[in-house]
């Protein structure tokens, strides 16, 4: 070690602190000589102690916990007007059946309940954690300042070079700094336990309540041309099949995109979209027309898109323009494979049968084209009605489908300057065509960012987990080395839910993995033994 000074900066953050301790938890045990050691010491006790207020955590936390049983009232309150058996009264500018509000109402109010109640364990666990790391911490610079004094102050230039020294002085200068290296092993290692355990409950924290935030669904339309009975089915409709709260038909995202989009229609247009909202046979069919809009197309493309999908039903409409269906019971863990190592419980994703995969059989090595196809089918219903239902948007033929979608990865490959024969794609190609294809329906750019080992991965995860919570997905690239020959493949994050993330593989399945599987290499659980570790992800900028 050269010195505890960083002008990086690094030590700001709790990933560098931890990093930075973490590598003199290597070094302090194997310093040579008591300037170093004093040097390392200085070096640890550099090091901000784990920030923050525990007291005003809890009493947030408290205050959180308290709404739950308000939030708990509503509920039961709509729940009973519900029950009455309301007449078929029509409210909102959208023509929405009031019990059908009602019910919506109910939904919503449990979810908030939930969310306080996300919230409050959130803050509350941070809390513990944080006051036991701080008195962690506090106990091991104690033991730092004792090593200190057990060295006393640095030797001089004079020190160093006497001329005679005894066996007797040497064997005993050894014994001190061995003593005061022990003592400073054991200060560094309850340092490192601290800045780790509050590292890792900051994230954690920080992806529930992200989590949370995105769950206030019918909060993230802020839109004046839409009452708030509107705004409240619109958030509610999920797809017919599928576990409800995996299979909402609007992110987060699209909500907030789509609010933004009805304030800017003019008079004419805003006139046209709501008839066509007002007519819609189902919530879903509604939804559909709102992601239309929060994918950035207007009202003239979505007249067209209405006149393809008007009256069909929820199933059908689900099959054709939401790639991914998330079964209620996908997150079970039901152990790898033995040989490849991948997940058992996965969900295929299919069309009539036709999965969505590279080459229409997972084959070709189209894998970057590939993921963001389906990526942008996932944000876009007219762009994923024109591969499953062809220019009538009426069809069902999994073999036209399979066509099509192959035709469509053949040109995001070559639009990233993919490798021959449909094999492969670089980091710069990739992208390329990720900003191309997927930033217009999301309304992020994406950047770049490799992660080539575990704190870089470890780093991201906040980030990852905030985007796939709102509703944008998130390319992952992953990479082996067998008998020193690389493998390489590319993948898309599309959910999170507690500890998991859900990807999305170009093979044609989607399954969940652990964050400790994405930051320690085992990412075979989305793919096979030949692909461990993740090695860099694209970002959403915004």
């Amino acid at each position: 070690m050269t010195g505890f000074l960083n002008p990086l900066g690094a030590l700001d953050s709790p990933a560098g602190r931890r990093s930075w301790l973490a590598d003199l938890v290597e070094s302090i045990p194997k310093a040579g000589s008591k300037n170093d050691l004093l040097d390392q010491i200085d070096g640890a006790l550099f090091v901000s102690a784990p920030v923050g207020d525990t007291a005003a955590l809890e009493s947030l936390g408290k205050q959180y916990r308290g709404q739950v049983d308000k939030a708990g009232d509503v509920h039961d309150r709509a729940n009973k007007v519900a029950r009455k058996g309301l007449p078929e009264v029509w409210v909102g500018d959208t023509s929405v059946l009031a019990a059908d509000a009602v019910g919506a109402a109910a939904r919503a109010a449990t979810k908030m309940a939930e969310a306080f109640q996300g919230g409050a364990k959130a803050l509350l666990a941070l809390a513990d954690v944080l006051g036991h790391a701080q008195k962690q911490d506090a106990d091991g610079r104690a033991k730092m300042e004792q090593a200190k004094q057990q060295l006393g102050p640095k030797d001089s230039f004079f020190d160093l070079g006497r001329l005679i020294e005894t066996e007797e002085e040497k064997a005993e200068q050894e014994k001190a700094l061995a003593a005061a290296r022990t003592v400073a092993t054991d200060g560094v290692g309850l340092m490192h336990k601290a800045a780790v355990a509050a590292d890792d409950a900051v994230r954690a924290a920080a992806r529930d309540l992200n989590k949370w935030a995105a769950e206030a669904r019918a909060g993230k339309m802020h839109s004046g041309q839409l009452t708030a009975v509107d705004q409240l089915m619109l958030a509610d409709t999920s797809g017919k099949a599928g576990a409800a709260d995996y299979n909402e038909i609007l992110t987060a995202n699209d909500l907030e995109r789509s609010g933004r989009a009805m304030d800017k229609l003019s008079p004419a247009d805003r006139t046209r979209m709501d008839q066509l909202l007002a007519n819609a046979k189902s919530p879903q069919e509604k939804a559909y027309l709102m992601k239309a809009l929060a994918a950035g197309h207007g009202v003239d493309d979505i007249e067209t898109f209405d006149g393809k999908i008007h009256g069909k039903d929820p199933a059908w409409l689900q099959r054709h323009l939401s790639p991914i269906v998330t079964q209620g019971d996908s997150l079970k863990d039901e152990g790898t494979d033995p040989g490849s190592g991948a997940n058992v419980n996965t969900d295929l994703q299919s069309f009539d049968g036709q999965q969505w995969s590279q080459g229409g059989d997972g084959s070709e090595g189209t894998c970057v084209a590939s993921s963001t196809v389906t990526a942008r089918a996932m944000a876009d219903p007219v762009y994923a009605l024109g591969l499953t239902g062809g220019p009538s948007g009426q069809e069902d033929d999994p073999a036209a489908f399979r066509r099509r979608l192959v035709d469509e990865q053949h040109r995001v490959h070559q639009e990233g300057h993919g490798g021959a024969n449909w094999n492969g794609m670089d980091l710069g190609g990739k992208t390329e065509v990720v900003n191309k294809e997927i930033s217009p329906e999301t309304g992020s750019s994406y950047e770049l960012h490799e992660v080539r080992d575990a704190d870089a991965r470890r780093n991201v995860l906040p980030d990852i987990e905030k985007a796939v919570a709102e509703g944008k997905p998130v390319p992952i690239g992953v990479e082996g080395y067998t008998d020193g020959k690389r493998s390489g493949h590319a993948m898309m994050i599309i959910g999170q839910e507690g500890d998991k993330l859900q990807i999305y593989n170009p093979w044609g399945q989607t399954t969940w993995v652990s964050e400790d599987d994405f930051v320690n290499g085992g990412m075979a659980k989305a793919s096979d033994n030949q692909l461990p570790d993740a090695y860099a992800v694209h970002l959403p900028q915004d």
